[in-house]
């Protein structure tokens, strides 16, 4: 059997590739990838692989866009770190998937089934899955402390998530702010990038929140958000390439 591995982590790669070889010694690594553009040039020259096992969030997307350019032959074991909607609409399709960090017994489990062929090509189901995940691959809306009480909060109404000493809020387009569980790293995975952008360490801003944008010393950009910001907000100087061509510039 030879596997194709589409990650764009390398620790979880070499973890999964650690993984495969304990479980089945005699199956090959085809090769390493860590985006979009690379897979599907792969996918598009060599011959299909016995198995995929493919990240959800890649280096230049989401690896449902390999489908849109490319014909996926082999059977797809997808990957993911948080998003639970993802793994509702697996199961829907009947696709398998991991929850990293992979559990070797899941992994055995899901490799037992590739070997009894119980997995269909991926390209089979891929579009009612895409048509799945368009309703709800992103987290939509989050549970917050208002008091002693519980609130549904939209994400569609948070202008951005500031970080501060350990803590995560979110500020909503009305200027008021509640704390998240979540810290920033985790909420990057979780909301749809095409409407946050990470601009700093501290700062993940919705496109709709922003309302000027200066050029400012450094080749930095300063930003004016809409509610107005505790302190002043910047995109550091090797994030700008990557927000304009967020913004669509």
């Amino acid at each position: 059997m030879k596997v194709l591995i589409i990650e764009d982590e390398i620790p979880a790669a070499r973890q999964l590739i650690k993984l495969l070889n304990a479980a089945r010694p005699t199956w090959q690594i085809a090769d390493t990838l860590d985006s979009v553009q690379g897979a599907i040039r792969w996918l598009g020259e060599a011959p299909p692989p016995d198995l995929i096992f493919m990240d959800i969030q890649l280096a230049d997307g989401v690896s449902f866009d390999i489908f849109k350019s490319v014909e996926v032959k082999s059977p797809v074991i997808f990957s993911t770190a948080y998003d639970q909607y993802a793994i509702q609409a697996f199961r829907v399709n009947a696709m398998d998937y991991l929850l990293k960090p992979v559990d070797p017994e899941l992994l055995d489990i899901a490799l037992e089934k590739i070997e009894k062929r119980q997995i269909s090509p991926a390209s089979a189901q891929m579009e009612a899955l895409m048509k799945y995940l368009g309703k709800s691959a992103f987290k939509d809306r989050f549970l917050v402390k208002t008091g002693q009480t519980l609130t549904q909060l939209s994400v569609s109404d948070i202008a951005f998530f500031h970080s501060s000493d350990g803590l995560t809020q979110a500020w909503v387009f009305s200027g008021k702010k509640y704390f998240i569980e979540h810290p920033l790293d985790e909420l990057e995975a979780m909301l749809d990038p095409n409407e946050y952008f990470r601009v700093s360490r501290k700062l993940l801003v919705r496109s709709n929140a922003i309302k000027k944008i200066h050029l400012h010393l450094n080749s930095r950009l300063k930003l004016e958000l809409q509610p107005e910001m505790p302190e002043e907000c910047f995109v550091s100087r090797e994030r700008v390439a990557d927000f304009k061509a967020w913004l669509g510039g």
